[in-house]
């Protein structure tokens, strides 16, 4: 990943609150970032919100990896 990648882990946030933060950390990138979300199961209900309503989500970019039992890394690129 590039230098302009921003980590988030959600594991340990309570569910109701994960979608807010991964939102507000998204806002907060420079056009070009990448928002890492490290968590506990795949984010594709995520994926599918960001691209109905993010248009700055770059969707051919993004990649999620099954990097342990209950760790998944989606990297959410931002146009």
């Amino acid at each position: 990943m590039t230098d302009d990648a921003v980590t988030l882990d959600v594991r340990d946030v309570p569910p109701p609150q994960r979608h807010p933060k991964i939102h507000d950390a998204f806002a907060g990138l420079e056009s070009g970032g990448t928002l890492l979300v490290v968590n506990d199961h795949e984010p594709k209900p995520l994926y599918y919100e960001f691209v109905a309503e993010i248009d700055a989500f770059d969707a051919e970019g993004y990649t999620v990896e099954r990097t342990g039992p209950e760790e998944f890394v989606a990297a959410f690129p931002k146009r």
